[in-house]
């Protein structure tokens, strides 16, 4: 299972934010290129970098960290947040990103999901974000009324190679990984899916290798000391 440390970024700063909660936020004193910097050599083979910023203007905010994190380090990066047009995808991919995470806009308009996963293929990774089983969209400041696993089936059949499932109730809360939810998404998408939200301890990264989940995100758990990337990548 591959381990992706996350990098989330806002107003070029290292941050975490509880429950997705612009509100509750925990700045580090590391720059973003330190961290990408820290996460190679302890063998991580992807970063996971999130634009928060971008999240919520629904354009890349944050291209110049992306672009110093993409040049600092020789492992491919995914970017997501704020990617809602083809010249934020472009932007981001000429910024360094190997993989691009497309979320609000691909939820809204099937249409463009399409056109957008004919286009860049491999390249696009299906971001849902789920609030209590239904999908939240806008740097998570509204929730829509699809479900999760309905969004995963469509966007599958038009074309989707890849997701990335948050439960926001667990990201950045440390409680653990909501493994139910998890399950019954990856049985709905029919394609690799990446987990994220709520792991607190090498047990959870345990127990997320016995579910089908090709990958997992770890952010706040990695910053705040519970265990090193090193631990985590052992047996991964």
């Amino acid at each position: 299972m591959l381990i992706f440390p996350a990098i989330d970024l806002r107003e070029g700063r290292v941050v975490r934010l509880t429950h997705g909660d612009y509100g509750q936020q925990t700045t580090y004193a590391m720059t973003p290129v330190e961290a990408a910097m820290e996460f190679e050599r302890a063998g991580a083979e992807w970063i996971h970098v999130v634009d928060l910023d971008g999240a919520k203007a629904g354009e890349p905010k944050n291209l110049e960290a992306i672009q110093a994190i993409a040049s600092a380090v020789q492992i491919p990066i995914q970017v997501g947040g704020g990617l809602r047009s083809r010249e934020s995808i472009l932007q981001v991919i000429e910024a360094g990103a190997t993989r691009v995470i497309l979320g609000s806009r691909i939820a809204a308009d099937l249409s463009w999901a399409a056109t957008t996963l004919t286009e860049f293929g491999e390249r696009i990774v299906a971001g849902i974000d789920a609030r209590d089983g239904m999908v939240a969209v806008s740097g998570w400041t509204e929730t829509s009324s699809v479900s999760a696993e309905s969004l995963a089936r469509a966007l599958t059949e038009l074309g989707a190679r890849r997701f990335v499932f948050t439960d926001i109730a667990r990201d950045g809360a440390l409680t653990g990984p909501n493994f139910e939810a998890l399950d019954t998404f990856i049985a709905a998408a029919g394609v690799p899916v990446i987990a994220s939200g709520g792991v607190s301890n090498l047990a959870d990264i345990l127990a997320l290798r016995q579910t089908a989940a090709e990958g997992v995100i770890i952010g706040k758990a990695l910053y705040e000391g519970r265990f090193t990337l090193s631990q985590a990548l052992v047996g991964s």
